[in-house]
């Protein structure tokens, strides 16, 4: 292999290094807390206008005192196999949710996940639907976000009795809501105005998320995009909680705004690093989608306004949104997407750029769990299904590396006979190799083609729930976590805990499956040509240590991926390398490197 081949493997294999290592030496910060919220507070700016310039614009609520009206108000229960809560019949709002299948700790006896909290706490976040008047129509004429809803029909909300709310304005308008829930996180509001007075009326419905202040427990990784989401008609559009707040003012809205027209297909909401809630019109419903940050209030929103309605005397009209609420279940979306028309869903899940691998490779990862019943066990999986792909290009490498091993003597004459003459060695070199049918920059393409896999493995293991607290065996019980035994206790048998991440001590508390991936890198290495430079062979020697160092705070997942990779292809290659000849002498070479050590020590 000559000096420039090898130059490039050593600069894509430092660029990994690069990566991985500032990722662990400099992580993002962490994120602020919001500053704590007055419990009376309640700021709300409803839709400053809608689909039509007829609809004028609702006021400002001011902040108000509403913990002793939620109370007075009462609640629905909800109740589903997925989530548990209550909406607040004050607005009707979305504003108490919980996920039954999820806890916000590895153990069964933590808290199960909270998503959606009134503003009576800390860190608010909820879901309100109303009316914005327009015409003749009057603000104190339509529901809002202070309007006291009464139940019409039903006790509690499940998927099997949807809830219907009844609200008189005392001017000829009655407005109902029908609430509606599946057996997973999609929520259904249906609302309708039916006019029993003599005048027509405008109006335009609307649904807002809102919430106060970014997220406590936001994870700030460059990888996760946590904020914004939304899908408007063919474009999907990522904002953060920073540069919503840097967005322009816009003077209709009286506030930091951006604002988007969808013509047939679109949603947006809130996305977190596992769970999500999103505003869906009905599929080929127009509608404007819209940005908000109040930034006195510290509150942000995601709004859908609907084009406005005509509602004439004796008449009823209405309009149906969807609500969805909770963890981002893979198999749940796609069925959202595929089987109810909701446009391009799945990619409310953060696949990032590499987009075109992680799609697949999450598919074939999670079809293999639901063969086998074990995620760790389908990672290994995985690894072989593409080590099988790739084994055309692995196989001729490998037969080339053999053949480099038996072309090392003659090498090293060429060497020796040019002495310090580098162009007279690269001809001899190129004619050797010619002469020999080598091609020594095929080992290149596999190494290569290896990147981009290992981050989309990275990106899938790190960002989709299905990861999330899943075991593998014994001490690994959560695949998305770093393996949690120590060297520095024994790996158990010492009567102390291993440091946790965020000690400084993190970086050289290795578990077991860092130590086996430093090891498997090590003796795969054994197979290959050794660097005739010493600077190169020094940086290729410790190359295995320091990937087990810089990866031992990866996801165990990740991990486990990279031992079962270099274990596939240590077999691949040493089989290969005897079929043609070559039988490689792996116990010898670690000897020898053993006593060169030694060597140099003394």
């Amino acid at each position: 292999m000559d000096d420039q081949n090898k130059n490039l493997i050593l600069a894509t294999v430092l660029s990994f290094i690069v990566i991985t290592g500032w990722l662990i030496m400099f992580p993002p910060a962490e994120p602020v807390s919001p500053p704590e919220l007055q419990e009376t507070a309640d700021t709300l700016t409803p839709p400053a206008g809608s689909a039509e310039s007829a609809v004028a614009a609702a006021p400002t609520t001011s902040t108000q005192d509403l913990s002793g009206q939620q109370a007075e108000a009462g609640r629905i229960e909800i109740d589903t196999p997925k989530v548990e809560g209550s909406i607040s019949l004050l607005g009707g709002r979305f504003d108490d949710l919980r996920l039954k299948s999820y806890h916000t700790e590895l153990s069964k006896e933590s808290p199960i996940v909270t998503l959606l909290k009134p503003t009576t706490e800390a860190g608010a976040y909820y879901a309100l639907y109303g009316w914005t008047p327009g015409g003749q129509t009057k603000i104190d004429e339509v529901p809002g976000p202070s309007t006291v809803w009464h139940i019409e029909n039903g006790a509690s909300l499940t998927p099997t009795t949807p809830v219907t709310l009844r609200w008189e304005n005392g001017n000829g308008l009655v407005f109902r809501r029908i609430l509606s829930v599946d057996e997973n996180y999609m929520f259904t509001v249906r609302q309708s105005v039916e006019n029993t007075g003599e005048t027509a009326h405008r109006m335009a419905p609307y649904g807002v998320l809102a919430r106060h202040g970014e997220p406590a427990d936001q994870k700030g990784f460059f990888i996760l995009h946590e904020g914004i989401v939304r899908q408007t008609d063919t474009e999907l559009s990522e904002v953060d909680y920073g540069d919503v707040a840097d967005l322009d003012v816009d003077p209709r809205e009286g506030a930091r705004a951006e604002i988007m027209d969808v013509s047939e297909n679109g949603w947006i909401g809130f996305t977190d690093h596992y769970w999500m809630t999103t505003m869906i019109p009905a599929p080929g419903q127009p509608f404007t989608s819209a940005v908000r940050y109040a930034e006195k209030s510290d509150i942000y929103q995601t709004q859908v306004r609907l084009p406005v309605m005509d509602v004439a005397p004796g008449a009823t009209v209405e309009t149906e949104t969807r609500l969805f609420a909770g963890a981002k279940e893979w198999e749940t979306i796609r069925n959202y997407q595929n089987n109810e028309g909701i446009h391009k869903f799945l990619d409310s899940i953060d696949w990032g750029w590499f987009f075109f691998l992680t799609k697949p490779i999450f598919a074939l990862l999670h079809w293999l769990n639901g063969v086998i019943g074990n995620m760790g066990w389908a990672i290994i999986g995985l690894t072989l299904v593409i080590k099988a792909v790739l084994f055309p290009l692995a196989y001729k490498s490998y037969v080339s590396m053999a053949k480099m091993k038996e072309l090392q003597p003659e090498m090293e004459k060429v060497k020796e006979r040019a002495g310090d003459d580098r162009q007279k060695v690269q001809q001899e070199m190129m004619e050797l190799y010619k002469r020999e049918k080598v091609n020594p920059a095929s080992g290149c393409l596999p190494i290569l083609l290896q990147i981009p896999i290992f981050f989309s493995l990275y990106k899938v293991i790190f960002v989709t729930l299905e990861l999330r607290h899943a075991p593998w065996m014994g001490w690994i019980r959560d695949l998305s976590a770093p393996d949690p035994s120590s060297i520095l206790n024994l790996f158990g048998l010492l009567p102390f805990a291993a440091p946790g991440q965020e000690s400084l001590l993190a970086i050289i508390s290795l578990g077991i499956l860092p130590i086996i991936l430093g090891i498997s890198m090590w003796l795969q290495q054994k197979l290959n040509p050794a660097p005739t430079d010493p600077t190169q062979a020094m940086i290729f020697a410790w190359m295995p240590w320091v990937f087990m160092f810089m990866l031992g705070g990866f996801a165990s997942g990740l991990v486990l991926y990279w031992i079962a990779n270099n274990t596939i292809t240590f077999t691949q290659q040493y089989l290969i390398m005897r079929s043609h000849g070559h039988r490689p002498d792996v116990l010898g070479n670690v000897l020898k490197s053993f006593r060169r050590r030694s060597k140099d020590a003394g």
